[in-house]
């Protein structure tokens, strides 16, 4: 008999607390809008300090997570994913191909021209030498003429 009289005072107290945490300083608020980040902006791989620098399957996940940005659109996500391949096999030769691939597509003559020329130094033997020996070649015309950025 005694164990019943105690619930129903124990809830009573536990809602009066409860109703009182809600209103007082310090207690439950409201949740705090956080802003949202730039939708192209994708560091998935760079946000973990514990990862190892070598990881081929890092960077061949890398890769095709870039190239489906790049067939989207999203340039800049495609960029950063590229850009975590090359860090994650740095003698791989094919992240340097896209990588210059989604820096054409922004504009940014120059660094395609590097990543190009990358892709070429570390495989000499490429199926498409000729197709991306043009691009340079037109690329540095680009830049010639001052159609490039000045980076």
């Amino acid at each position: 008999m005694l164990c019943a009289k105690r619930i129903p005072r124990t809830l009573l107290l536990a809602a009066a607390l409860g109703g009182w945490l809600a209103h007082a300083p310090g207690g439950a608020q409201e949740p705090k809008q956080v802003p949202k980040s730039k939708p192209q902006a994708d560091r998935a791989t760079q946000n973990a300090p514990d990862q190892p620098m070598w990881d081929p399957l890092r960077a061949e996940k890398d890769l095709e997570v870039g190239q489906y940005y790049l067939r989207k659109g999203n340039v800049d996500a495609a960029i950063d994913r590229f850009e975590d391949a090359v860090l994650a096999k740095p003698g791989y030769a094919l992240p340097f191909r896209y990588l210059g691939e989604a820096q054409e597509k922004k504009g940014l003559q120059r660094e395609a021209i590097k990543s190009y020329s990358r892709y070429l130094d570390l495989y000499p033997r490429a199926e498409d030498r000729a197709k991306i020996e043009k691009r340079i070649a037109k690329l540095r015309l680009e830049v010639e003429k001052g159609k490039g950025p000045a980076r």
